[in-house]
Formats: structure tokens, C-alpha cells, sequence
């Protein structure tokens, strides 16, 4: 029906197959424009707000708080004054009376998880998109490749997005060849060379920041674009209570304390997300792995590998975005960064930027990608 837009329950990740609304965080009738946040969702991996992609007025609120819908469902739907409120549920009845939830292709069992060898390490990955540029998505410290479950997918109509698990992490090796982060850097030009990925866009969030940065440093032709979100390499402080919290937590209740300083709105760390953390800790050698590479980037609440001067060498294009209320590495950082640099902050937005502004990190990242 023309002038009438479906809301329906986004995909974030590979592994997300339905959502719960929390909060309706807009009444009927609310002009929306893109950016605006409309809906809380908590997933089995985390809440999120979904945020409107596209301006238009809210006609009607479908699905009520506490509702779990498949992917794909009526959340709710936009639609010009004009449009009659006939005409508005009509287009109600037409979407619920004909939506069919989507089905598991044959034979999948879960998200499409590859491995590679790449150098000494077995590493774990994804990648989305059928064509364009290479991507390499690269998270922090402690996390995987799931970091990356609103940003992936959205990428993906740019070009070849892959996600990977450093190592340490995931279910990457657990033995670290190099714990520093050059020698974390080495293991993602291994990554490239095992794919055949000349080059690449490279994203770090965290430490995976300082990874990409110290690539595009050391090796700049591999490099086509930079983006680092609150990354490491730029200053001297950092959160060192968290990295040593975080390494020796062993419990949900130890747990949920510290991941909740990663965020602004600590509503957004769910207990799925603590149990999928301490599922992690607990294998054979994650403790000793963790350990090493926290000591190959900082010592107590200081960061030992700061890379700052050398980004105004660099020929390729560089944006850093932060979330200006980051509780582990201050945005403060991003002052007086040379003048090649493209710097963002984010107000109302802790450490995972990318999670809690991923609109806003997506509309970013698509227009350095072209």
C-alpha cells in the first residue's frame, strides 16, 4: 500500500531468530526521523533500542511489551496523515493474516561459522556479502565475533564483511603465538593471506582498535580504510580494574558488575550475554591467554602501546568514533589527533559504541566504504 511502512522485528546476528519487546519508547502519532530510538528489544544476546531507519509518522503500535515475535514480525507501522485509519488497518490485517515466520534453510544448525589456519593460529569467522570490498570487523578485548551482530549484517550490502575471533578469544586458538599488539596484528595479515584478502577496511572497537591501527601503520598497503571505535593505542589511561576484574571473574555476580560499566544503560547487558561470557572463561586455556594479552597492551592502569603519533602518516582515510560516556578508555583521547583524522563523539554512549549507536556507526562506516 503506498505511503504505509511495516516496523517488523530486526535480525541482529546470525544466531537471532526471534525478540522480545521490552518498552515502546514512542507513543502513536510521533513524527519519527531516521536515528530516532522507537522500540526496546531484548534478544538471547542482548537489548538494544531499534531506532528508526527512515522518517514518517507512527500510525499504529502493533506488538505490546513483552510480546516474542520472530524476526520479520509486525512490530508496529509508519504511514502518511493522508493515509485513513481504515487504510492503516487494513494494512494490519493484510501483513498478520499472510506473514509466515521464516524458516531454518535445510540442513542449518546454527550461524555459518568458518575456520581458518592462518599462521599458528585456527581461527574462527563469518563473512556476509556477495561482492565489494573486504571488510574485517575486529573486536575487543574479552569479546568475539558476536560484537558485531548489529553492524555485520547492515555492511553487508557494501561489500564482503568478515568477523573474526582474535586470538585468545572465541573459539580462535587459545595458545597466542605473540600476545602483544603487533604480534596481534601479525595474526590478522595472516588472516588476510590465508583468505587471498589483498587489502581491507579495516574496524577495531577496543584493543582490536589498536590491532587495526598498528596494521595500517606497519603494513599501509593492506590497508584501504581505518575506523576505530573508542579504541585502544591512543592514550596512556585506561580502565586496568576492568581487565583484571574481568580476567579473574568467575561467577554471574562478579560478572554482571563489570560488563555493565561497558555500556551506558546497564539494562543492556542481559543474562544471556553473562552466561555466553562464562562459557567462554571456562575453557582449557582463556584465563592464561587473557592474561597475556592485557600485559602485551597495558600495565596496571596504563596503556604501554600508544600509537597516536603515527597516525598522521597514514595516506588512507581514518575516522575514530566514541561514546562519550566511556567508563574504560576516556574519549578525552581523541583530543588533538592530527588533522587527517575524522574524530565523532557520541553523547549518552559508553565503550560499545557500535552496539549502543549502531545506526549511527553503520550510516559512518557505509560512507567511508563509498
Amino acid at each position: 500500500m503506498s505511503g504505509v511502512t511495516a516496523i517488523t522485528m530486526p535480525k541482529w546476528g546470525l544466531s537471532m531468530t526471534e525478540g522480545k519487546v521490552v518498552e515502546w519508547l514512542v507513543e502513536e502519532g510521533r513524527e519519527l526521523k531516521p536515528g530516532d530510538p522507537v522500540v526496546d528489544i531484548e534478544t538471547e544476546k542482548i537489548a538494544n533500542t531499534f531506532e528508526a531507519l527512515e522518517p514518517g509518522l507512527l500510525r499504529r503500535i502493533v506488538a505490546a511489551a513483552d510480546d516474542v515475535l520472530p524476526i520479520g514480525a509486525l512490530l508496529g507501522v509508519m504511514a502518511e496523515a493522508t493515509v485513513s485509519d481504515a487504510e492503516v488497518d487494513a494494512f494490519v490485517a493484510e501483513f498478520l493474516a499472510s506473514y509466515v515466520p521464516p524458516a531454518p534453510a535445510e540442513g542449518d544448525t546454527g550461524p555459518a561459522y568458518e575456520w581458518v589456519v592462518a599462521g599458528s593460529h585456527r581461527l574462527r569467522y563469518s563473512m556476509l556479502g556477495e561482492s565489494g570490498p573486504a571488510v574485517i570487523l575486529l573486536h575487543g578485548f574479552g569479546g568475539d565475533l558476536n560484537n558485531w551482530l548489529f553492524n555485520q549484517e547492515p555492511l553487508a550490502a557494501k561489500g564482503q564483511v568478515y568477523a573474526l575471533d582474535l586470538p585468545g578469544h572465541g573459539q580462535s586458538s587459545k595458545q597466542v603465538a605473540d600476545p602483544t599488539v603487533a604480534g596481534l596484528s601479525a595474526a590478522v595479515l595472516a588472516f588476510m593471506d590465508a583468505l587471498g584478502i589483498a587489502s581491507a577496511h579495516l574496524v577495531g572497537h577496543s584493543l582490536g582498535g589498536a590491532i587495526a591501527l598498528s596494521t595500517a601503520i606497519n603494513a599501509p598497503q593492506r590497508v584501504n580504510s581505518l575506523t576505530l571505535l573508542a579504541p585502544a593505542g591512543l592514550g596512556e589511561a585506561i580502565n586496568g580494574g576492568y581487565l583484571r576484574g574481568f580476567i579473574a571473574a568467575e561467577s554471574r555476580r562478579d560478572l554482571k558488575p563489570l560488563l555493565q560499566q561497558l555500556v551506558a544503560n546497564p539494562d543492556l547487558v542481559n543474562r544471556q550475554m553473562i552466561d555466553d561470557i562464562l562459557k567462554f572463561k571456562r575453557l582449557d586455556g582463556v584465563t592464561a591467554a587473557l592474561g597475556a594479552i592485557a600485559d602485551g597492551f597495558c600495565q596496571g592502569d596504563t596503556q604501554t602501546s600508544v600509537l597516536r603519533d603515527a597516525m598522521g602518516h597514514l595516506s588512507c582515510p581514518v575516522q575514530v568514533i566514541w561514546g562519550e560516556r566511556d567508563a574504560i578508555i576516556p574519549a578525552s583521547q581523541s583530543a588533538g589527533l592530527p588533522a587527517n583524522v575524522q574524530v565523532e563523539i557520541v553523547p549518552g554512549v559508553g565503550h560499545l559504541v557500535h552496539l549502543e549507536a549502531a545506526s549511527l556507526v553503520n550510516a559512518r562506516l557505509a560512507k567511508i566504504l563509498g
